[in-house]
């Protein structure tokens, strides 16, 4: 049954999953939601498949109201959460009772917010993906008033479970506390920078105002201190470049290229950004100060590895809650598919 919800206040909110995979044999931005992870955990909860439509909000309120009770997830930056101005919890599911209005206000220390819902949003695709593209103008930001479909996956959900805070699913929140440390492995031109390139790990760097999905411009937190400098005056021809190239252009600052970034480039590239750094990223506000730590692509690999099984046991749980709720989950992707997919994203 197609209902809807209706949005009230619309922030800058856009319809999202997790990007065109393929896109970038095609020369496409692969786009898709800055923070994979919150994205990932928020369908879990909801038992839908990982590739499923939700919304991102950025930086701003939103609100909407439901024509049938829905079952939602909330994931992402901290904020505060209300239905019918009662305070809903993040990282859990909760019900959004038909007719009240879903608020999401103040959101801090991150930049974006993530709501899945039990069900499909009706989005248009292209290349078999929702994620808007700025270059091909396909995708947009919501608007006050306008409904967004959603199809419902059964009868509407009403169960205690949902709405006594007895039981917790154990979904691990990201962290937004504390000095952030963006973990990237060497890039392609790394021993092209000699001795300076140590200069990325020695000094804190802070983000720019002109970040976006795009990209994220940084620059030394102390005004005296140098960005890594290639020692070679050769040519850097235009080529592929992988999301999380860090790149150094002239000037005294560096570049992470990120999901919406185009497929080639012609800066040299001085390490890449691990996939699970990637999401990290993806929250990172302008002024907020990070640094970057080297690992070895094992490492990163290990790392994206366990935070996938970390995902899948979450669903596990999903799926075992919900099936004594009768409530129908919407399995994963098969073995096979989780490899290629692993290996389109590290590529």
């Amino acid at each position: 049954m197609a209902e809807t919800i209706t949005v009230t206040t619309p922030g800058l909110t856009s319809i999202q999953d997790l990007g065109r995979l393929r896109g970038s044999r095609f020369g496409q931005m692969t786009g898709g939601a800055s923070d994979q992870y919150s994205a990932d955990v928020a369908n879990a909860l909801v038992g839908s498949h990982r590739t499923a439509p939700l919304l991102e909000m950025v930086a701003m309120d939103f609100g909407a109201v439901a024509s049938v009770d829905l079952l939602v997830a909330v994931t992402g930056a901290p904020a505060e959460v209300q239905v019918g101005g009662v305070t809903r919890p993040q990282w859990e599911p909760f019900v959004w009772t038909a007719g009240e209005e879903l608020t999401v206000r103040g959101i801090h220390d991150g930049l974006r917010v993530y709501l899945a819902v039990h069900g499909a949003i009706a989005a248009p695709s292209l290349l078999g993906s929702c994620a808007p593209d700025s270059v091909l103008g396909f995708g947009r930001q919501l608007t006050v008033g306008e409904s967004v479909a959603i199809d419902v996956d059964g009868p509407p959900i009403d169960h205690p479970y949902f709405r006594v805070p007895l039981f917790r699913l154990g979904a691990e929140p990201a962290s937004f506390t504390g000095r952030w440390t963006i973990d990237v492995t060497d890039g392609p031109d790394v021993r092209e920078f000699g001795a300076s390139a140590a200069r990325l790990f020695d000094t804190p760097f802070v983000i720019g105002a002109d970040t976006n999905h795009i990209g994220l411009r940084l620059t030394p937190t102390d005004p005296g201190s140098d960005v890594p400098r290639r020692d070679r005056s050769t040519e850097v021809l235009s080529r592929g470049v992988p999301i999380g190239a860090v790149e150094v252009p002239a000037g005294n600052e560096i570049l992470v290229l990120h999901r919406g970034r185009g497929v080639t480039a012609g800066y040299p590239v001085l390490a890449v950004v691990t996939a699970t750094a990637l999401s990290q990223l993806g929250q990172a506000r302008p002024g907020q100060e990070v640094r970057f730590r080297k690992v070895s692509v094992p490492e990163a690999v290990d790392g994206y590895r366990s935070q996938r099984r970390a995902i899948a046991l979450l669903r596990s749980r999903v799926a075992s809650a919900f099936a004594g709720l009768r409530i129908p989950t919407h399995t994963e992707t098969t073995s096979a598919q989780h490899h290629s997919a692993a290996q389109m994203e590290s590529a």
